[in-house]
């Protein structure tokens, strides 16, 4: 059996091979981060379909999760499909979702929100059910939710520190601090916003939902009916991704080809299962494990 990684992996004893190749070969479900794990922005990655129907060949299934809710199921499930990636609803899972299940599960009595994120976000919430509430100081919500915002406003953005200065409930989406991004750009995601509204106001929010909350992926182990160690959870980030992994006691799996460098993990308290220089290399140990 040979591992053709990094020296990451090639420091490991032949031990810690043997009982790799055993997780290996239980795995059934793979979940896949999106941003720097699938593609990078709007570039898909030139292995990622290969790598999908290598799982589909080895009966292995597969799930997308995203911390990034700026788009709504519908619009993901379009951008996939453009990449040439058909995705069932089914089979992807966003912040956005997993805070509407949240609400409902947690907070029934919640029903108006002011909702600081994109327009697609906004509609996935008003399709579940909830009333969002104008920008002014005389329609107040019962709760505030802020996400990753692409189309953020000054106003807003002041509005939504207003009612959190209120105390009323306040959730964040994710607690990412930058999105990956294909362009010459820092993309400002929703942990760097939430840094922002608490230096406005002093409180940070009572609730992060999103990696690296377990949530995200107990959804997938009661749906397919699996054992933690049946599933691989799959990213670029440690303290997002790898983190949930580990919080979840599935096998974390972290690729080099996003957010986080090999000298990242080196350094990390948290350490990765396995460390990939992407997903092609991670269907290669899968399959190596069936043989």
């Amino acid at each position: 059996m040979e591992f053709t990684i990094n020296r990451y992996i090639h420091k490991m004893k032949i031990n810690s091979f043997i009982q790799l190749h055993e997780r290996l070969k239980n795995i059934k479900h793979v979940a896949l981060d999106m941003d720097g794990t699938i593609y990078n922005g709007s570039t898909l990655f030139p292995f990622t379909i290969s790598f999908l129907e290598k799982l589909d060949k080895l009966g292995i299934g597969y799930s997308f999760l995203t911390n990034n809710p700026s788009k709504s199921i519908t619009d993901y499930l379009l951008h996939l499909e453009a990449m040439g990636i058909p995705v069932k609803r089914d089979e992807m899972y966003t912040t956005a979702v997993a805070t509407i299940q949240y609400l409902q599960n947690n907070y029934p009595e919640i029903k108006r929100l002011f909702i600081l994120g994109t327009p697609s976000m906004m509609d996935e919430f008003e399709a579940a059910g909830f009333e969002l509430t104008a920008d002014s100081a005389e329609d107040k919500p019962d709760a505030v939710v802020v996400g990753f915002d692409k189309s953020l406003v000054y106003s807003r953005l002041c509005r939504t520190a207003w009612w959190i200065s209120k105390q009323i409930p306040y959730l964040a989406t994710n607690p990412d601090k930058v999105c990956p991004t294909d362009t010459p750009n820092i993309l400002v995601d929703c942990g760097a916003i939430c840094s922002c509204l608490e230096e406005a106001t002093g409180r940070k929010p009572d609730m992060v939902i999103g990696k690296p909350d377990p949530r995200m992926l107990e959804g997938i182990l009661q749906k397919h009916r699996l054992n933690p160690w049946e599933v691989a959870m799959v990213g670029d980030r440690i303290y997002t991704d790898i983190r949930m992994a580990y919080e979840a006691r599935t096998l974390g799996v972290l690729v080099l080809s996003g957010e986080s460098t090999l000298e990242d993990a080196e350094k990390s308290e948290l350490k990765p299962d396995v460390i990939v220089d992407d997903l092609s290399k991670f269907g290669s140990m899968l399959e190596a494990s069936r043989m």
